[in-house]
């Protein structure tokens, strides 16, 4: 059985979103970032850390990666076109979107108070827009990859239940109904109970 070692608050939620879609059995330590728990396997303290067997995998998409390609499944596999379109936009959500979401909370509450910048949150905010509005004008379907659901489109819609509880804009209809068919696929609403 998976474990993964985490906060359900937190990125460990895209891992255990995944694994309820392959309907994968899994057990949740529940720790925090840097706890003792979570730095005698990742000397960064960041979670979530994912154990399988022997094997330690830590960062939510590397885990969300491995996962996919182990269980053939929400990815395409290796070496094709369409895989190179899905890390694309992988690498642009975690660039454009996730890392944004990061550096507001980094400066809210993350980092010490002296050092945070509590001016830097409208600007990111302002990005953030941008950048899900380029987004949602590239999809050419349901989800990210037209059809398919993959690993990329957990990211995206974890990335927007994250930005609502930020305060961050999401009043491009587009995004709202896109969440919305994220949210309401089995494997979410049985991990929320909603």
């Amino acid at each position: 059985m998976y474990e993964i070692i985490g906060s359900p608050t937190s990125r460990a939620f895209r891992v255990m979103w995944m694994l309820e879609e392959l309907g994968e059995p899994y057990k949740v330590q529940k720790e925090q970032p840097r706890s003792d728990a979570v730095k005698a396997l990742n000397p960064s303290g960041k979670i979530p850390v994912f154990i399988d067997g022997d094997a330690v995998i830590t960062d939510s998409t590397a885990i969300m990666t491995y996962l996919a390609d182990k269980h053939g499944a929400l990815t395409f596999p290796a070496g094709t076109i369409e895989r190179a379109k899905q890390d694309a936009l992988t690498h642009c959500i975690l660039d454009e979107i996730d890392a944004v979401l990061w550096t507001a909370a980094r400066h809210t509450f993350v980092l010490p108070k002296e050092k945070r910048v509590a001016e830097i949150k409208d600007p990111l905010m302002w990005e953030y827009a941008r950048n899900i509005t380029r987004l949602m004008e590239q999809m050419e379907g349901p989800y990210l990859m037209g059809e398919t659901f993959t690993l990329a489109d957990i990211i995206l819609a974890h990335c927007g239940s994250w930005a609502r509880a930020a305060g961050f804009p999401s009043d491009n209809e587009r995004f709202v109904e896109y969440i919305k068919a994220c949210r309401a696929r089995p494997a979410f609403q049985k991990l929320t109970g909603k």
